[in-house]
């Protein structure tokens, strides 16, 4: 796993499928943070992959969360069947030829399994073709390359659509994500990261011969938080996805009430006991949030800065 902003989420369509196990297995120790799975039916695009008894295999096979790229015509009549398979977030495209009714439904399908839910954006789709949808989605997913095939070439024109993503879901402080797929290398990484990509989905650049898989993880990871850093931070680095920080110290019954107020906001919090278990003394809690909405915390609950925090 990365300790800074961007993750890598490993797509298997050029890997060896006769050795599937073995695969993964590279990937994990590569320390690619997801697998994304591109489920094709040979309809909405020419390609045709594997359904959701492969995906319940690759299950069986890892820990890893499950990202199911769903690039299939009628996603609403084979949803359930992949979150039965295991995915951990399911995203279909919103070039589908279904009711909006219909696509919303399938969203809050995916949602009330508690799995995250998502829309891709082809190419030549305008970003605004997902904005209906913002609030019954969890991942917007841009597109660089046309959907169907592996070892395409990256659109460099269709990267900005990335920010353009990014601001639907601005008044929503956590709890949603921006993934690219399409010709992510090292060499399109600090591109995508200038654009505030959160999920770099790279696939043939992860098994080219003669490369190392690890490295080339953590180079995509690197360039990526550094076009983040030249772009988005203004020199300042991304703040590390994992990393949680305290905003608050108080007696246990005000860090509770103040944790619930928080999770009513969307804001993930932790309450945890200050020094040692002594009997009859009843520690303080610290209440901590994700590093990445700390601020947005502090401002919302009035909860202060400390001096050389610049606002």
């Amino acid at each position: 796993m990365g300790t800074g902003r961007a993750r890598v989420a490993a797509s298997i369509l050029t890997a060896d499928f006769g050795n599937l196990y073995r695969a993964v297995r590279k990937l994990e120790k590569a320390g690619v943070d997801r697998l994304h799975l591109d489920v094709m039916d040979g309809h909405f695009v020419p390609n045709i992959t594997f359904g959701p008894d492969v995906v319940a295999s690759i299950r069986h096979l890892t820990k890893l969360p499950l990202d199911v790229h769903l690039m299939i015509s009628e996603p609403s009549r084979y949803v359930e069947r992949f979150i039965k398979a295991g995915s951990d977030s399911i995203t279909f495209h919103v070039e589908v030829e279904e009711p909006d009714e219909v696509k919303r439904e399938t969203l809050r399908t995916i949602r009330t399994a508690r799995r995250a839910s998502g829309l891709a954006v082809s190419p030549k789709t305008p970003t605004s073709a997902v904005e209906p949808y913002v609030p019954d989605l969890d991942i917007i997913m841009i597109m660089t390359v046309e959907p169907g095939w592996g070892g395409q070439k990256f659109i460099r024109g269709c990267a900005p659509k990335i920010a353009e993503a990014a601001a639907y879901f601005k008044p929503r402080p956590h709890g949603w994500e921006i993934h690219v797929d399409g010709g992510i290398s090292r060499e399109t990484a600090e591109i995508v990261g200038g654009f505030g990509a959160d999920i770099l989905v790279v696939g043939s650049a992860l098994f080219e011969r003669g490369h190392d898989t690890a490295r080339e993880v953590r180079l995509v990871k690197m360039f990526a938080d550094e076009g983040w850093r030249k772009e988005i931070g203004k020199g300042e680095p991304p703040i590390p996805r994992d990393e949680w920080r305290v905003v608050a110290q108080l007696p246990k019954a005000e860090a509770e009430h103040l944790s619930r107020r928080m999770e009513e906001k969307g804001i993930p919090s932790l309450v945890m006991r200050t020094g040692p278990l002594i009997e009859g003394v009843e520690p303080e809690r610290v209440v901590m949030v994700p590093g990445t909405v700390e601020v947005y915390t502090r401002k919302t609950f009035k909860l202060g800065f400390a001096e050389e925090d610049e606002l």
